[in-house]
C-alpha cells in the first residue's frame, strides 16, 4: 500500500472508495448519454437530471457487482444496469397519463377491427374511422402513444440484433407471447406481420431497431418531420402488438 509523503497510508476501505469514485467519474458520460437518449423520447416535464441520478444508481450497482473474470468490459456490463435503473424509475413514477395508456390500447383494438373489416393492414383514415375520431385527432393520439412505446427495460449485449423489437412489442410480462409460442415461431409471425405493413412503417422499424438510428436521423433519411416519424413508429408497434395478441388468444395453449 502506497504511503503519502507525510507518512499517511490510506486504509483498504479508503482505497476501494477512491477507486469506486474514480470509476463513477470515468463512466458518468455514459450515464448522461443513455439518460439523454431516453429523455429525448419522453414528455418535456420529465427531468433529465432525475434520469441521470437514477442512472448513476445503476452505475454504482454495476461497479459493485462487476466480475472481471467474466471477460466483459465494465462499460458493456454497466449499460444494462444504467438503462434498467432509469426505466425502473420511470415505471415507479407512472409518468405516462392513464388516458394515454388507455388510448394506446384502444388504437390496438381498432387496428384489429379495421383489419378484419377491410381484409388487409388498415390505413390511418380507416383506423381513425373505427375509433370514430378525425384523422388529425388520431394522429394526435399516436403522438402521445409514442412516449409509452418505450424500448425494452434492459438490453443485454449479445441478445439479438438491434434493440430487441420482440420485447418492445410485449405489453407486460403476463401478456408476453414468448410464454405461449416458441421464439422462432414468434419471429416468423412477426416477419409476416411486418411484411404486410405499409412501407413507411416498415422502413421506420428497420432503421430504428436494426440500424439503430434515432428518430431525428430517420426523419432526415426519409425526408419527413420528426413528429411524423414518431407517429409511424408508434403505429407500427401497435399494429404488431394487436397482431400478436390475436395470435396469443387463438393459440391452443391459451384455450382452457
Amino acid at each position: 500500500m502506497a504511503s503519502s509523503p507525510y507518512g499517511y497510508s490510506p486504509s483498504i476501505d479508503e482505497e476501494v472508495a477512491l477507486r469506486r469514485e474514480a470509476l463513477v467519474m470515468e463512466h458518468l458520460p455514459q450515464v448522461r448519454l443513455i439518460a439523454k437518449r431516453i429523455h429525448d423520447r419522453l414528455p418535456s416535464h420529465i427531468s433529465l437530471d432525475d434520469l441521470i441520478s437514477n442512472g448513476v444508481i445503476g452505475l454504482l450497482a454495476a461497479i459493485d457487482n462487476f466480475d472481471p473474470s467474466l471477460n466483459v468490459q465494465l462499460k458493456t456490463y454497466a449499460e444494462r444496469r444504467i438503462r434498467g435503473a432509469i426505466m425502473e424509475s420511470l415505471r415507479e413514477m407512472d409518468w405516462a397519463p392513464r388516458e394515454t395508456r388507455k388510448r394506446s390500447k384502444l388504437i390496438a383494438a381498432a387496428i384489429h377491427r379495421a383489419e378484419q373489416r377491410v381484409g388487409r393492414a388498415p390505413l390511418e383514415e380507416e383506423i381513425a374511422a373505427e375509433l370514430n375520431i378525425s384523422l388529425a385527432e388520431y394522429q394526435g393520439w399516436l403522438s402521445e402513444a409514442q412516449y409509452i412505446e418505450m424500448e425494452p427495460l434492459e438490453h443485454a449485449p449479445g441478445e439479438d440484433d438491434g434493440r430487441q423489437l420482440l420485447q418492445v412489442i410485449g405489453d407486460d410480462e403476463e401478456s408476453w407471447p414468448l410464454a405461449i409460442v416458441e421464439r422462432s415461431e414468434l419471429e416468423r409471425i412477426l416477419a409476416l406481420a411486418i411484411d404486410r405493413m405499409p412501407k413507411p412503417e416498415r422502413t421506420v422499424l428497420s432503421l430504428y431497431y436494426y440500424d439503430e438510428l434515432n428518430l431525428r436521423e430517420i426523419a432526415e433519411v426519409m425526408g419527413m418531420h420528426l413528429s411524423r416519424i414518431g407517429q409511424l413508429r408508434a403505429q407500427a408497434i401497435l399494429r404488431l402488438r394487436s397482431h400478436l395478441e390475436r395470435v396469443w388468444l387463438s393459440h391452443p395453449r391459451r384455450k382452457v
